[in-house]
């Protein structure tokens, strides 16, 4: 458990995407819950310069609207359950954009970095597996990137692992996209199960290729 403190930040937005709480257990579930957004500047926080990411909710980003490349300030906390929150701040608050960023039309291809939509959308959509190297390259400015907060059941009602994992919830024919390999899932006592793909199918079964 991490000690927490209040700090104020500052900087300039990076990407905005969802922020996404999931359940692994063998390959039985794979549960992926949106608490809101993870916003990633590039800027000052506890009088640090760095890169970092700032999580807020839905209300927050329903009223601020952050887009890529607006300077923006506020305070957060820092992490409680370090390994539990990939964000490096949360409780965020006193939000205000210092310098609005030009809107300009949203691309025709990907990585799409228009306005993110509300989380309904998301959850709507569903996501599949995106490779690690991939979402910290091109894709991580995209509206539909994600890097999720990661809990295995590890020994069912008694442990659990936790991790980060990538994720793309955009259209299946992107040609940004790649899976990446197999992800394990440790259990107790038993070899891994490996994620190949195959919950992708069920998770994004309710769209087609271009949605």
């Amino acid at each position: 458990m991490g000690e927490q403190r209040k700090i104020n930040f500052a900087g300039v937005v990076r990407s905005v995407q969802p922020r996404s709480n999931v359940w692994r257990y063998r390959l039985d579930n794979r549960n992926h819950g949106l608490t809101g957004y993870n916003i990633f500047l590039k800027g000052a926080a506890a009088g640090e310069e760095r890169n970092f990411a700032v999580a807020i909710s839905e209300k927050q980003q329903e009223k601020m609207r952050f887009h890529i490349g607006d300077v923006i300030s506020g305070t957060g906390w820092t992490k409680k359950y370090p390994k539990l929150e990939y964000a490096d701040f949360y409780r965020a608050g006193s939000l205000k954009k210092e310098k609005v960023a030009i809107e300009t039309e949203e691309e025709s291809a990907s990585p799409w970095t228009g306005e993110v939509p509300a989380l309904s959308v998301y959850e709507w959509r569903g996501c599949r597996m995106l490779d690690g190297r991939t979402y910290s390259g091109k894709c991580f400015v995209c509206k539909w990137a994600c890097m999720a907060n990661v809990t295995i059941e590890y020994d069912w009602g008694v442990s659990q692992k936790f991790r980060f994992e990538s994720f793309c919830y955009g259209p299946k024919n992107c040609k940004l996209y790649k899976m990446g390999k197999p992800r394990p899932v440790p259990y107790k006592g038993d070899t891994p199960s490996y994620d190949d793909g195959g919950l992708d199918e069920i998770c994004t079964e309710r769209r087609g290729d271009e949605d």
